[in-house]
């Protein structure tokens, strides 16, 4: 399946550049985007009662026109109710011209438990929320408990952002064409589309052309993951460091460390401060551990013991202490290293986060960030209270404002990089939501970075996996299960253990 995604406005642009080219003309497409969502109908609901198709005034109506002239072709038991009338001379005008339902007005609708709902009433090319009329229909429509299916998406919702900032119907199914939306990602659009199916309608690839905005899916970054050669040793593999709290909080340090090395960096270190030597040493075993007292220590050990990633903030607490490490480290660098910031990094930085944001923009290192919304409103105050933004629209103005890689958390998790290059993740897990998780994510980016990978490819796998472990796991999911997790999403990834 394509993994890059489509803004509606890109997707207009696409509209158009493939009529242009032909074969198809505009009528054609809608002919083709009607079939194939009659198809999806037909294959899922053989046995309904009858087929409900609501239908706008715009391209998404003449889909449903077209949809409701196949279903009712194919035997099936079919109403149209018309909310507006189709522009004189448009494709939509004559979709509903070639309809043999009669339709009926919007306004007399009732919703029937027994019948399918298609819903074709207004998609991607919605420009501001429905008016608040369609609120009781949309209720009915919930509460009479039938299927619906929404053309392109569900009527309401921004294609853009995924918010429904008006009345908006919840879909069991919906059938999109060519690619994916933004909208049927970012959340709460992601829950309200329910399965997404991409059709084709006729539109080759080439004309879709290349994208900076992708799903996150294992074609994107799977050629990068690191696979060992049969000379390697633990050092070619990559050093991670991992900075520890104090006695109290060195938990997370660990988990870091762990999920680094699980996800095959060759030597993981954890940087202890000396007082808590003890507590970390009794809880490890694979993992290394040095006793680091001030800033200068830690830059000298990354240094001599060629550290190509590091993981600071996860319970570290002094944040003084961590704002002077994390800058020391990136003034410091020399390639290739990458410095992964989460936890209490957004907490040093929060009263000064351009020196950051100058530091990584100076160094030779590479930076990523992890914040989930609340820490990232921290660093990026104005961009997070921006509504007009999407998630994805933040997460990229982030990136290029903090020369780093930012994972903006959340169920649909956005990656993006300063370069523009951004991925939305479509396989977040609620069992994600619990202490720790996010501490290993932190582990496996920087395991993946010290390994070679670049810092978005690695961003995007580790999420993935991270993701795509705590599913296969389920209820009952604590961070310690993570790492442990990992090796065989990585096996299935990679395919056989020797590589053949």
């Amino acid at each position: 399946m394509p993994h890059e995604i489509l803004t509606p406005e890109q997707m207009a642009a696409v509209d158009a550049a493939a009529i242009e080219a032909g074969p198809f003309d505009g009528y054609r497409l809608m002919l083709n985007a009607g079939a194939a969502v009659a198809a999806e109908v037909l294959c899922r609901y053989p046995g309904a009662a009858r087929f409900d198709v609501l239908c706008g005034p715009g391209n998404n109506g003449g889909d449903g026109y077209v949809v409701a002239r196949l279903l009712a072709q194919a035997g099936c038991a079919v109403s149209v109710w018309a909310h507006g009338t189709p522009r004189a001379g448009s494709d939509a005008e004559l979709a509903a011209r070639d309809c043999t339902v009669e339709a009926r007005p919007f306004g007399d609708y009732r919703a029937d438990p027994a019948n399918v709902v298609v819903d074709a009433l207004y998609g991607a090319g919605v420009a501001r929320p429905l008016d608040a009329a369609f609120g009781p229909v949309f209720k009915a429509i919930e509460s009479a408990g039938g299927p619906v299916v929404a053309v392109d998406l569900p009527s309401g919702l921004s294609g853009l952002t995924g918010r429904a900032d008006g009345p908006c119907p919840k879909a069991d199914l919906t059938v999109t064409f060519v690619r994916k939306k933004p909208g049927h990602l970012l959340e709460p659009g992601r829950s309200l589309c329910g399965e997404v199916v991409v059709a084709g309608i006729g539109i080759p690839d080439h004309v879709v052309g290349a994208r900076d905005l992708h799903e996150n899916l294992p074609p994107l970054w799977k050629a990068a993951l690191p696979f060992p050669s049969s000379d390697t040793h633990k050092y070619a593999r990559g050093h991670v460091a991992v900075f520890s709290g104090p006695p109290t909080a060195t938990g997370a340090a660990r988990l870091s460390a762990m999920a680094a090395a699980r996800a095959g960096a060759g030597a993981v270190t954890v940087l202890s401060p000396p007082e808590a030597l003890g507590v970390n040493a009794a809880h490890l075993t694979s993992i290394m551990l040095h006793p680091i007292d001030d800033t200068a220590e830690a830059t000298d050990f990354v240094a001599a013991r060629k550290v190509r990633a590091a993981v600071l903030g996860p319970g570290f607490g002094d944040v003084e202490r961590l704002r002077e490490t994390a800058l020391a480290l990136l003034d410091g660098a020399s390639a290739p290293f990458t410095l992964v910031l989460d936890a209490d990094a957004f907490t040093a930085f929060a009263d000064a986060p351009a020196s950051l944001f100058i530091s990584a923009g100076a160094s030779k290192a590479k930076l990523v960030i992890t914040p989930h919304a609340g820490e990232f409103e921290r660093l990026f105050g104005d961009i997070a209270r921006n509504a007009s933004l999407s998630k994805v629209e933040k997460a990229r103005n982030a990136a290029g404002r903090a020369h780093a890689v930012v994972v903006l958390k959340g169920p649909d998790t956005v990656i993006a990089a300063p370069d523009g290059r951004a991925a939305v993740s479509s396989n977040g897990s609620p069992w994600l939501a619990t202490a720790g998780s996010g501490d290993v994510l932190a582990g496996l980016i920087a395991g993946f970075c010290a390994q070679g990978m670049d810092p978005f490819a690695a961003a995007c796998a580790a999420v993935w996996i991270h993701a795509e472990a705590a599913g296969r796991f389920g209820p009952g999911l604590i961070a310690e299960d993570l790492p442990g997790l990992v090796p065989a999403v990585l096996k299935d990834l990679m395919g056989r253990a020797d590589g053949r």
